[in-house]
């Protein structure tokens, strides 16, 4: 069995931010969207899982641009899971156009026992007849994200909307990323040029949530932190600009 997943994409109106290229948001959900595709055709989607009481859980994902494609362009979308470890394991994701790397990216999962609410072990999820493929993508390893923003500034606060709900009954992945980025105006978000973006989930959020958005430079880096109103942290990211 195939270990590498391969689509033709085209960067539709849909995907793309105010500068009419591919929306840093929209590529997260393109990615995990292409991770379900795969997922199902190896007969371990999420209706698969479910039905033996699992879910896939986003644990952290990070993605590397090098050119964010214009609006109509044709790419070329893959995908491919790496080896598991025991509790966890991690898929990368690579857009091109023709020989062009247009991106790259990677996500560590976890699988859930809904019922017990613990974590079970992800070595033997692949079929063993999967080949899975030696190539990884080159970016750097997830990054150490500190959720003390007592230098910080808040930005605003987000509720959360019964359109940021997916099937888990939960926020959906990419719902925060998107929450984040409307926090900042087009022209904050389009300068200057975003070469990297890096998210962690720490803990589910549910319709009517209200969110706390905090803003922290440093490290090179702009981090973001969605918060409770009792300081409980449940999302970071980090965005790396050129």
């Amino acid at each position: 069995m195939k270990g590498t997943y391969q689509k033709t994409v085209v960067i539709l109106p849909g995907l793309c931010d105010s500068s009419a290229r591919l929306g840093v948001p929209n590529t997260f959900s393109l990615f995990m969207d292409i991770a379900a595709e795969h997922a199902q055709h190896l007969g371990i989607g999420a209706a698969d899982l479910g039905k033996r009481g699992l879910f896939w859980l986003t644990v952290r994902t990070k993605v590397r641009f090098y050119r964010r494609p214009a609006m109509m362009e044709e790419t070329e979308l893959s995908t491919w899971p790496e080896q598991p470890e025991r509790l966890r394991c991690c898929r990368d994701y690579r857009l091109c156009k023709g020989d062009e790397l247009l991106a790259e990216g990677r996500t560590e999962w976890a699988i859930l026992d809904t019922a017990a609410g613990t974590l079970c072990p992800a070595k033997d999820i692949y079929p063993p007849e999967l080949v899975i493929p030696e190539d990884t993508v080159a970016i750097p390893p997830f990054s150490r994200i500190g959720d003390d923003f007592s230098d910080g500034k808040t930005l605003g606060e987000y509720v959360v909307r019964s359109t940021d709900i997916d099937l888990g009954g939960h926020m959906n992945n990419a719902a925060y990323i998107r929450a984040c980025a409307g926090a900042f105006s087009c022209r904050e978000w389009q300068e200057p040029e975003i070469t990297g973006a890096e998210a962690v989930f720490r803990a589910p959020c549910f319709e009517g949530d209200r969110l706390v958005l905090q803003k922290r430079s440093g490290e090179g880096a702009l981090d973001l932190r969605a918060s409770l109103p009792e300081g409980k942290t449940v999302f970071l990211m980090r965005l790396v600009r050129h």
